[in-house]
């Protein structure tokens, strides 16, 4: 069984319209909704899709064997940096209750997992509500977390800070992983939206490790996205100063969780070896980003299972941690 924890809702056209509406009139006619029809989900999921290489979101996960994958909020499209904040709430909720409408619909392919309305005119504490109701209303099995609400206009305090407290208390009391995962990157920007993911995934494993979050809280799960970003190729960097601590940065490494979206198998490799299979869980973003395939070898750039069998050193017991084991005990599937 092949389980991937870092899919992507394909929704209806109509949750992004609803979306429009609100920025349009900045929320004057009310909170309303997207009116969107069971069968309008449906369609989502199986239309073929033009930004995705003109296959379905289905269809993708059918070619790849990707049996359950867990399913959160489009990142680019959550708008944590407009305000009033009122209205990354109100799109924040009708986002997560469409993911939630379509794992109901799917109950063998989807599970959810929650985007937070981190507008920075609300206390985190304010985040974790929309936590609370989709963990212990709508049955999500974890949370996506946005390291940058500003979006690139401004800088936020990094993960080490008290400031996101809060949100450690919340998933520790709920027992869920958060996915870290930046969302939009605002113009001008030096970097691309890629580029700032990566940043990002690197900032925060810094923090997290520097700081005393994970003293703080020992059984915080935290899946760090697209594998750790920069840190696990740069390890050696932070070796020096872990030694001179009277540790080794390897070790403080293996307190963090990483997934496998990686679009290389020699990326891949690096990162099992540097964390150890035990702490990487199957992400492929199927359908997103990689959805293009390779002309050289005709497969889809996002085909990670295929790269992950590509890995000779991995036998049978490993392939199952990282396709399924590992997922199914840190997110308790």
């Amino acid at each position: 069984m092949i389980i991937d924890v870092h899919g992507h809702v394909s929704a209806p056209a109509e949750l992004y319209s609803y979306k429009s509406n609100l920025l349009s009139s900045r929320g004057a006619h009310g909170r309303g909704g997207a009116g969107i029809s069971d069968d309008q989900l449906r369609a989502a999921l199986r239309a073929p899709n033009r930004s995705f290489g003109g296959v379905s979101h289905l269809d993708h996960l059918d070619e790849a064997g990707i049996d359950l994958q867990l399913i959160s909020p489009r990142p680019f499209q959550m708008m944590h940096s407009e305000s009033p904040a009122f209205l990354v709430e109100w799109f924040t909720a009708e986002t997560n209750d469409t993911i939630a409408r379509i794992c109901s619909l799917e109950p063998d392919r989807f599970r959810g997992v929650c985007g937070l309305p981190q507008s920075m005119e609300l206390e985190p504490a304010a985040w974790t509500q929309e936590l609370r109701r989709c963990v212990q209303d709508l049955g999500f099995v974890g949370a996506l977390l946005n390291t940058d609400p500003y979006e690139g206009l401004r800088q936020p305090p990094g993960l080490g800070d008290r400031f996101w407290y809060p949100v450690w208390e919340a998933l520790c009391e709920l027992d869920v992983p958060a996915m870290i995962h930046s969302a939009g990157c605002r113009p001008p920007a030096r970097e691309s939206y890629s580029l700032h993911f990566i940043q990002e995934e690197t900032l925060a494993v810094a923090a997290l490790l520097q700081s005393s979050v994970l003293t703080d809280f020992p059984e915080l799960k935290i899946v760090v996205s697209h594998g750790g970003g920069a840190i696990p190729y740069q390890r050696g960097r932070f070796s020096a100063g872990a030694i001179r601590s009277g540790g080794r940065f390897e070790d403080q490494l293996r307190k963090l969780h990483f997934d496998t979206c990686l679009y290389t198998r020699d990326a891949i490799e690096l990162l099992l070896g540097a964390v150890g299979v035990d702490r990487c869980v199957f992400g492929s973003e199927k359908p997103g980003t990689g959805s293009v395939r390779d002309p050289e070898t005709g497969r889809w750039i996002d085909d990670i299972h295929l790269l992950v069998r590509d890995i000779e050193s991995l036998d049978a017991g490993e392939q199952k941690a990282i396709f399924e084991a590992n997922a199914r005990a840190l997110y308790r599937l």
